[in-house]
């Protein structure tokens, strides 16, 4: 895995940094290992799911999940990203995205108002409305044994009004003018950003580097295998540069960053969010992009980052889905097309909890507001793409991606056609990414599957495609 090597001084200076917030981790039972290390391999065919725990069932546990994992083996997963799992703050506590529950007077009321997973009172603990540290470990080794690997969500930047640290060591915090600890500010204008249930800590003293890395290293040691980094971007370089190397002399691990920064790709993590290709993708569903902004975008990635930098393919997420909408909502009758896109594209794809069963809801933010699990139209979807994902090394995404190779068509403004390749192996992708009947051409020809109907393809020079609004073809060969 990619990672930069620690400085001497981030080292020494470390090393003269807070000892009294230790803790002692519980330790995994001890059983059969069912699943080789995080590794380089592994990043070329997974597909990553993204869990809420809280909205996956009506229960809202880990025992709801987890009797579910071998369903989401048959859509490919490799990858489980879980949720942060830790107690929520009850001080400021969200109700709703302008209100705190504070606000609310109802006793009865104020109970349904569960607060953001992201404003943590306690790192190293696991909130009880989800279950026990048993039921946690119990779906960490069920995903072991179905072949997944599980990183967790963490929140390095803040942490909630109730963490022991606001009372015990106001100094790991960034304070106002006032000298109040704050919540997060607009380094620029230094206005809030109206994350008001959350407390900002100061990186500024190093000595909070030691219990944070302290507190991650208490999950490893239960056994998951590496973190999702919520704005990643926001806590300095210097901090991942410092703990990730030391977590991972405990045992290898995939760290996914909420951020597209190049420079963080080129130190401590492995993946990042493929905002810029999802923005595209949203945009063209709208009609206010082309597939030739698709093309300039390609372009442009290729130039930034390097071969061995993975993105993550998105088109929906608990953000995206929350505050903008779910696929449907944003992207219409070309959902599925914009999924098979995260799929055949290189990087990895993500699943966001609902996504499988159609959910065409926003999911409440604050309040429990589980998904209808029943299979629809995309759960089969979902299945032949994992499948073909796994499967076919043309369309390896991760440290050793297969090649991609943009395909001239008759009409490029409005058709995406590119060639996946690696080895023997190649794959076709082929979409009218307008909500238009239209006829082309594709300079390409042979004999292919249509792999999502299994039909034999034969392309010709000059030979026409009729293509419906949003329909696309994946053609292996």
């Amino acid at each position: 895995m990619k990672k930069s090597i620690i400085t001497l001084m981030a080292l020494a200076f470390i090393a003269t940094s807070c000892k009294d917030e230790k803790t002692t981790p519980l330790q995994m039972p001890q059983g059969k290992a069912t699943l080789p290390p995080v590794s380089d391999a592994m990043t070329e065919n997974s597909v990553i799911y993204e869990a809420n725990i809280r909205n996956y069932s009506a229960e809202g546990t880990f025992n709801a999940f987890t009797k579910d994992i071998p369903e989401l083996k048959k859509l490919g997963v490799k990858v489980l990203w879980v949720m942060p799992i830790y107690p929520i703050s009850m001080k400021r506590r969200k109700a709703t995205a302008d209100k705190s529950i504070e606000d609310i007077t109802d006793p009865n009321e104020k109970k349904k108002y569960l607060g953001s997973w992201y404003a943590i009172t306690d790192y190293t603990a696991v909130n009880p409305d989800l279950g026990t540290i048993e039921d946690f470990r119990k779906l960490v080794q069920t995903a072991h044994d179905n072949g997944m690997y599980v990183i967790l969500d963490w929140v390095a930047n803040h942490t909630g009004w109730d963490h022991k640290w606001i009372t015990e060591h106001p100094e790991y915090y960034e304070k106002n003018k006032k000298g109040e600890v704050t919540d997060p500010l607009n380094p620029e204008t230094g206005e809030p950003w109206g994350w008001t249930d959350v407390a900002h800590l100061d990186y500024a003293n190093k000595k909070v580097y030691d219990p944070m890395t302290n507190a991650m290293m208490y999950w490893v040691e239960e056994n998951i295998d590496g973190f999702r980094c919520d704005v990643a971007d926001n806590v300095p370089t210097d901090f991942w540069n410092y703990a990730i190397p030391k977590l991972e002399k405990r045992k290898p691990l995939f760290m996914l960053m909420e951020s597209e920064k190049d420079y963080l790709l080129k130190g401590q993590f492995d993946m990042g969010y493929g905002f810029e290709a999802h923005h595209v993708m949203n945009d063209i569903a709208k009609g206010t992009k082309t597939v030739a902004d698709w093309d300039k975008l390609m372009v442009h990635l290729a130039q930034k980052y390097e071969k061995d930098d993975i993105m993550m393919n998105l088109t929906s997420s608990h953000d995206e889905n929350a505050w903008n909408g779910s696929e449907y909502e944003r992207m219409g009758d070309a959902a599925e097309t914009f999924a098979a896109l995260t799929y055949t594209m290189p990087g990895m794809p993500l699943i966001y909890t609902g996504q499988e069963y159609d959910n065409k809801k926003r999911l409440k933010f604050f309040e429990q507001d589980p998904i209808d699990k029943k299979k629809g139209h995309m759960f089969a979807i979902y299945e032949k793409l994992g499948e073909l994902k796994n499967t076919n090394e043309a369309l390896n995404g991760g440290k050793n991606p297969a090649a991609y190779t943009r395909l001239k068509t008759s009409n490029d403004a409005n058709v995406l056609a590119f060639e996946r390749s690696k080895g023997n192996s190649k794959v076709y992708f082929i979409a009218n990414l307008t909500k238009a009947s239209i006829s082309f051409t594709v300079e390409a020809e042979g004999d292919f599957t249509n792999y999502m109907t299994g039909e034999k393809v034969t392309i010709k020079q000059g030979q026409k495609f009729d293509a419906k609004p949003w329909q696309y073809w994946i053609l292996t060969k």
